[in-house]
């Protein structure tokens, strides 16, 4: 198995209801959308693996302010459907992608041992996934070029802090043109 066969491409939360019709709409979610399509197709070109991670609120708590199971915000946004139709999903209800969900069972059943870690919001369920304590076995690369958050400034202090514990790299220089 080449290094590139051993990474996986872990897409996190492009879920309807962080664009502009959704209940939390983030800033820059159309462009991150568009650079995540971007990196999703490198990733298909290089045979790497696309893992998509689909929130879905826990009902037993109760109403959540978005991403309630039934209602189209909670889906993945259709172009990320359309960019990785072959992707497998996890679904999670806790920000940590490897928390209760089947990612590491299916990280081991690709063989993979690095993970590019990129979607929405770059200060909880990205960070609470490239540094949980099951992420520790891989080698793991935040792509903050292809993360969206509240705001800027919530999105550029989020990656500075998460850079100090794993790279935040840009999609092009870990994936390639």
């Amino acid at each position: 198995m080449t290094a590139a066969n051993k990474r996986a491409l872990i897409v996190i939360d492009l879920q309807n209801d962080y664009f502009s019709d959704g209940k939390f709409p983030l800033w820059q979610a159309e462009e991150t959308l568009g650079k995540v399509e971007s990196a999703i197709a490198r990733a298909n070109t290089r045979g790497i693996p696309v893992i998509v991670v689909q929130h879905v609120a826990d009902a037993g708590k109760g109403i959540a302010p978005f991403f309630n199971a039934g209602t189209p915000g909670v889906e993945v946004h259709p172009r990320i459907l359309a960019a990785a139709p072959g992707a497998v999903l996890v679904t999670k209800s806790f920000a940590d992608s490897f928390l209760n969900t089947a990612l590491e069972r299916e990280l081991v059943r690709l063989g993979v041992d690095e993970l590019l870690i990129c979607g929405m919001m770059t200060q909880n369920c990205v960070t609470h996934t490239a540094i949980s304590k099951s992420a520790e076995k891989y080698k793991v690369t935040v792509l903050g070029d292809c993360c969206a958050s509240v705001s800027e400034m919530i999105h550029k202090i989020a990656l500075n802090a998460v850079s100090a514990r794993v790279p935040v790299a840009d999609a092009a220089a870990v994936i390639g043109e």
